[in-house]
């Protein structure tokens, strides 16, 4: 039962809208987590960490001054970095192929897209949890293992989508689904495990 998986998993929400911050506490508290810190934008994150000990952060891409993206990067890679390995859950409304292999090559562990589904961020929860993937180092690179099969889907063009997207989106950038999120994060995830 969520109700008691969740029960003593400590959660860090880094999120600037407040409405969402509220939101994504009410699904975290629904599935049962009880110990929820919430800050507005990355630079707040790092500094929470130093005497919060999350187990998960959950957070969003486009913030100031210090976006999802680079607080990620800064949680990998530097030196005085509280726990490089913590699990990281991106939340947000982008849904491009590209950003979803930008963040992913940041090191992001898993990626949800708006609108929160309980269901869906419950699976990303407990796929950190449950399937955590190992650690490497490559290059400039630390975080979950990036290495992919090849994707067993087609992106939608934007063309046939009919989403508001930020401004800063290109207009032809192919978009995904959770369900090919999933796969590009996870590939494997849900095949037989027997093997």
């Amino acid at each position: 039962m969520a109700d008691a998986y969740l029960t003593h998993v400590k959660f860090l929400i880094v999120e600037d809208n407040k409405f969402m911050q509220t939101v994504v506490r009410r699904v975290l508290s629904t599935l049962g987590a009880e110990d929820i810190q919430e800050c507005a934008d990355g630079a707040d994150a790092l500094k929470i960490m130093k005497t919060f000990p999350a187990d998960i952060i959950i957070t969003d891409w486009a913030m100031e001054p210090i976006d999802g993206i680079e607080l990620t990067r800064s949680i990998r890679t530097a030196s005085d970095s509280p726990n490089p390995y913590i699990p990281i859950i991106m939340l947000t409304a982008y849904s491009e192929m590209n950003r979803i292999v930008e963040a992913r090559d940041a090191g992001v562990n898993e990626f949800v897209i708006k609108p929160i589904s309980v269901n869906t961020l419950f699976s990303r929860i407990q796929a950190v949890i449950d399937k955590p993937r190992s650690f490497i180092r490559i290059n400039n690179f630390f975080g979950p293992d990036r290495r992919r099969k090849d994707m067993p889907f087609k992106v939608q063009e934007r063309r046939s989508q009919k989403t508001t997207l930020p401004e800063n989106v290109a207009s032809d950038e192919p978009v995904m689904n959770q369900d090919d999120i999933n796969t590009l994060m996870n590939p494997g995830e849900g095949e037989g495990e027997a093997e």
